[in-house]
């Protein structure tokens, strides 16, 4: 049994939201230039290089990537042989995202209440935070920044089972078609598939953790989600909405059993800067 004091948690989610806001991950960056050499338009490709310079820029001047810094989701892969001491987890969670939030000169956007008053919260808690019990004696912690503008272009469809493979690509299309250039594309394309009317959302959300630059590790899945990128991408959004060939950067898909009578399909975006930071806690 592992022993880990909550209060070494702090300044870890601390640096990571801060990290998350200021440096460009290199997958991002590298699906940027693939597309950029590729990409016919001359405005979107201006667009594309513009977004690496603001990368640059963005980590030269310890400067936010965008200045809507986002919900603080939190993703916690909590081994099932860690004890947590010291106190609360998840208030040290929230104390490291007020603390990177305050200190990184983050914008603060979470309102306390979401119809009536919507006072801001002005430390951007409560994070978002999702638990999962894994094997062994590891924590560890993914903090994804989150812009409303993309989260807003997201979707979940209670889809029949006749709808079959081609009634779930035509969803996603038809989903990034009707958002436009509203989540500031190129986006990435998280596809949940599966599980139940809120279990879909989520698994759309953590596939936009993986890696840009890898594949599927299953080819039927890899296949779908190249078919979609295409799809999308002849679309002509373009970056930033203002036409060419890189609307996307990627699809990405979470698929798991499902009940016979449902086939539950979510879509979630993430915008081009695609932010995600992660550690363990030692």
């Amino acid at each position: 049994m592992k022993e880990i004091n909550v209060a070494r948690i702090i300044p870890i989610v601390k640096k990571l939201c801060v990290d998350a806001n200021y440096y460009a991950s290199p997958d991002v960056v590298e699906r940027i230039r693939y597309f950029m050499e590729k990409e016919e338009s001359p405005t979107a490709k201006e667009i594309l290089a513009l977004m690496l310079e603001n990368h640059k820029m963005a980590a030269e001047e310890q400067m936010p990537l965008c200045q809507d810094t986002g919900v603080a989701l939190v993703f916690v892969e909590l081994g099932q042989d860690v004890h947590l001491v010291g106190g609360d987890f998840y208030e040290a969670v929230n104390e490291g995202v007020r603390q990177g939030y305050q200190d990184g000169y983050l914008r603060k956007s979470m309102v306390d209440d979401p119809v009536i008053e919507r006072k801001n919260t002005r430390d951007n808690t409560p994070a978002l935070i999702y638990t999962d019990i894994v094997p062994g004696e590891t924590l560890k912690i993914t903090v994804a920044p989150k812009g409303g503008g993309a989260e807003n272009m997201s979707e979940v469809k209670m889809m029949k089972a006749a709808d079959g493979i081609e009634g779930v690509k035509d969803f996603v299309v038809d989903r990034i078609k009707r958002s436009g250039g509203n989540p500031c594309p190129p986006v990435v394309v998280g596809v949940g598939i599966g599980g139940s009317f809120e279990r879909c959302a989520l698994l759309a959300k953590k596939a936009l953790l993986r890696p840009l630059t890898e594949q599927h590790p299953d080819p039927k899945w890899a296949q779908v989600e190249e078919e979609i990128l295409e799809r999308i991408n002849r679309l002509g959004i373009g970056p930033q909405g203002l036409g060419g060939r890189t609307t996307a950067l990627a699809v990405q898909i979470l698929a798991m059993p499902c009940h016979i009578a449902s086939m539950p399909v979510a879509v979630n975006v993430n915008c081009h800067v695609h932010r995600h930071e992660s550690a363990f806690v030692e």
